[in-house]
């Protein structure tokens, strides 16, 4: 290995990512004392149906990731569990259910004056993702004795049909009246339209920022992208979303102009399956970094691509958006779909994380990444883990493996 470490190069808009999500989180305190309606949402969720009827939206899935990437979760996890949910369950229901019966939030740390997270009017959910996110909100509608409503997805879909579609839309409308009450408002079919319209903006150039990582060297990395993806996932329906993704996109497109590398001296590429590890974000970004090994894109980051959305019609188009992430798709789908990005990436490897309490998310326990392998002659390497909770994890055994998988790659 090599010993002289290579710098990191920051993203300079950062800055501004940041201002917007301080933005965002004022906002919810500002809603919460001047009474405006409060709905909490899954992060893959039909988001745009809320902000589109005046709520400001809170997403759970932030906020935990968030704890996991402040090292909180690790303490939160055990309040959770003392009261019934089990450590094998969704590290991010635990480690968010524990912060709350603690009276604790990760947003205090960043954002003066903010000491819990807004209590919400309505509770909506996704379960593209998985079931959790279901008794999830089902533990906080008893807590703040509001409702808890939400569409059910198909899993283990192939091709996304009319059927699917139909479906899933139906459940959508069927949301607006309950959230009507919640709002104390009228549903505006147009504004619902112009919402979708931004999403499909914001999605739009989200793709292209990720997908600028196909240049060699590559101009960021998947630990770029687990940051930058914020207002990808709060801001999604928002002028200020597809702004800022417009600010990042040309500096990236310059860094590819100028042959800039987020990792100096490039000599590998690899690709993530699953979820990040959030509190080893900064570790695994220098390791890789020292290891001249560029992380560049991942199946995570992605799940924030919408590219269906479409502002004339709504309802049917986040419904299709919605069945064609990635995680509620069948073994062949995923399949075809991590060989492209395999090819169009240019990966020399990819790396497979079996998050401990995320099995939706960890794609490498039914012989996917033999397959994968087998067929691609691409390696792959499994790390054991889990998205938030670090008792899960053996830095020493994964740093290990993973410098013995880049020795392997030199070796090639």
């Amino acid at each position: 290995m090599t010993e002289d470490k290579p710098k990191r190069r920051k993203i300079m808009a950062t800055g501004q990512m940041k201002q917007i999500m301080a933005d965002y989180f004022y906002d919810l305190v500002d809603a919460e004392k001047t009474g405006k309606p409060i709905a909490w949402c899954t992060s893959v969720g039909p988001a745009e149906i809320l902000r589109s009827m005046g709520f400001r939206v809170h997403f759970p899935e932030n906020h935990g990731a968030m704890l996991g990437a402040t090292r909180m979760s690790t303490d939160m996890i055990p309040h959770a569990n003392a009261v019934g949910y089990s450590p094998d369950i969704c590290s991010y229901l635990t480690s968010d259910v524990g912060a709350y019966l603690q009276g604790v939030t990760p947003l205090s740390m960043a954002y003066e004056g903010i000491d819990h997270v807004p209590k919400p009017d309505i509770l909506v959910y996704n379960t593209n993702q998985c079931r959790d996110v279901q008794d999830w909100f089902a533990f906080y509608a008893r807590e703040f004795g509001v409702p808890s409503i939400g569409v059910h997805t198909h899993r283990g879909v192939g091709d996304v049909g009319d059927s699917h579609v139909r479906s899933v839309a139906r459940q959508m409308e069927d949301l607006i009246e309950p959230l009507e009450k919640a709002a104390d408002t009228s549903f505006d079919g147009d504004s619902l339209k112009r919402t979708v319209g931004l999403s499909r903006e914001c999605s739009d150039l989200w793709k292209k920022v990720l997908d600028t990582a196909s240049a060699v060297p590559s101009p960021l990395t998947f630990f770029d992208g687990t940051i930058h993806m914020g207002p990808a996932v709060v801001l999604r329906g928002t002028q200020d979303a597809v702004d800022y993704y417009t600010t990042l996109l040309a500096e990236l497109e310059e860094r590819v102009k100028d042959g800039v590398g987020a990792v100096e001296g490039e000599r590998f590429r690899l690709f993530w399956e699953g979820m990040p590890i959030w509190g080893r974000l900064r570790d695994h970004s220098m390791m890789f970094s020292n290891l001249r090994t560029n992380v560049v894109a991942s199946t995570y980051c992605n799940s924030w691509i919408f590219s269906q959305f479409d502002g004339a019609d709504p309802f049917n188009s986040m419904a299709r958006a919605y069945t064609e992430l990635f995680i509620v798709r069948s073994d062949k789908a995923k399949e075809r779909y991590i060989r492209q990005m395999m090819d169009f990436f240019k990966v020399d490897g990819v790396i497979y994380h079996d998050a401990k309490t995320c099995p939706n998310n960890s794609n490498n326990r039914y012989g996917m990444s033999e397959r994968l392998e087998e067929e691609t002659g691409i390696p792959s390497l499994t790390i054991n883990g889990d998205l938030n909770d670090l008792r899960c994890l053996s830095d020493e055994q994964t740093n290990t493996n993973i410098e013995a998988f880049i020795e392997g790659l030199e070796e090639r």
